[in-house]
């Protein structure tokens, strides 16, 4: 006898977790190969795609295990169809399986490739003059404090009033700082407004998957390099010394300047790495527009009406536009505690993109 109403077991989600038993046993057996092991470059990619595996295989075996319960309970109902007992056991195993399926399919969507980069993070500020400078301020400490706590590392490339470059490190560290790029507008009252006015303000933020040597080939003809006297605060060294550079990418326009270092070598270095990265996120924006929006799309023009995110002071409240998140936690937020809403949007992100692959489009 068979249970009506029963699902259809099997089938295309079992197809699927054949193939990520198959891929996380390979990924296993890669790690443990000796010409792996010898191979520092090769293990680390051995190592970052077993961890990429490890999530969607844990939830294969439980899938497995909600199966076998549920054919168990069916094989029993079918001799002894009124035991309450089982039929909630196949109720509970139904209602596992249903929410495995979904997990199995969301941890299977293709990441992207660029995830297990270190990034660069550019801050300008946008609408809203002196204000616009500190709310700039305030978001590279707020992204600096999420770094730390999520165990990457940063350096500080270059900060400026209301300009700020800052680089992070670690396996991972695009996949949860490529959100933050776009417009975020900040409403309260300044320190210097007698009349309790709100004010509207907004700063700009790039978020660039920073790039070797091998991702992109620059030309050093196609440079030009200029070195001038640094300005603002510094101390002697800085301000009395040919140490800043800016370094014009002649095709593309691109033009970077560092000035934060008293070595002229060290912010041609710093330079070399931020226009590196720009250079192959346009790359990047060319070759697959439906996955990697251009620089300028993602940060727009700094106007007051495009935001992705808005923080307003009197209310306590963050609002993310992009998948209408909000949370009335604006002091933990500004604290480094980005967690939700980094969730928010990599669960959005991961669902268009199993609709879109279930389209065909992907």
């Amino acid at each position: 006898m068979t249970v009506r109403g029963a699902p259809r077991l099997g089938g295309v989600i079992e197809q699927l977790v054949e193939q990520i038993e198959a891929r996380y046993e390979d990924a296993q057996s890669e790690l443990s190969d000796p010409a792996v092991i010898a191979d520092r470059r090769r293990y680390a990619d051995a190592g970052r795609r077993f961890n990429q595996l490890a999530p969607a295989a844990r939830l294969a075996e439980e899938w497995r295990l909600a199966r076998s319960d549920a054919e168990g309970a069916e094989e029993l109902l079918a001799e002894d169809g009124e035991d309450p007992e089982l039929r909630d056991e196949l109720r509970s195993a139904r209602e596992r399986l249903v929410r495995l399926e979904e997990e199995i399919r969301l941890a299977m969507v293709e990441p992207d490739p660029n995830d297990g980069k270190d990034v660069i993070v550019e801050i300008r500020a946008g609408a809203g003059g002196d204000e616009a400078a500190l709310w700039a301020g305030d978001l590279f400490r707020m992204f600096t404090r999420y770094a730390d706590r999520r165990g990457f590392a940063t350096e500080t490339l270059g900060a400026s009033d209301g300009a700020y470059a800052f680089a992070v490190k670690g396996d991972g560290a695009y996949s949860v700082f490529k959100w933050e790029g776009g417009t975020h507008r900040v409403q309260r009252v300044p320190e210097t407004e007698s009349q309790g006015r709100i004010h509207t303000s907004t700063a700009t933020v790039a978020v660039l998957p920073e790039a070797e040597e091998v991702d992109v080939e620059i030309d050093p003809g196609d440079l030009e390099i200029d070195v001038y006297r640094s300005s603002g605060p510094g101390g002697q060294s800085v301000n009395t010394t040919d140490s800043a550079v800016r370094i014009t990418h002649k095709p593309s326009g691109v033009v970077v300047s560092m000035q934060d270092e008293k070595s002229q070598l060290q912010n041609r270095e710093k330079a070399m790495r931020v226009l590196r990265a720009r250079l192959y996120e346009a790359k990047l924006a060319e070759q697959q527009a439906e996955l990697a929006a251009d620089r300028r799309a993602q940060v727009g023009t700094g106007e007051r009406a495009e935001k992705i995110r808005t923080y307003n002071f009197p209310e306590r409240r963050v609002t993310d536009h992009r998948v209408k998140y909000t949370g009335h936690n604006l002091d933990a937020m500004l604290g480094g505690e980005l967690d939700d809403y980094t969730a928010a949007l990599q669960d959005a992100d991961k669902r268009a993109r199993l609709e879109a692959q279930a389209r065909g489009q992907v």
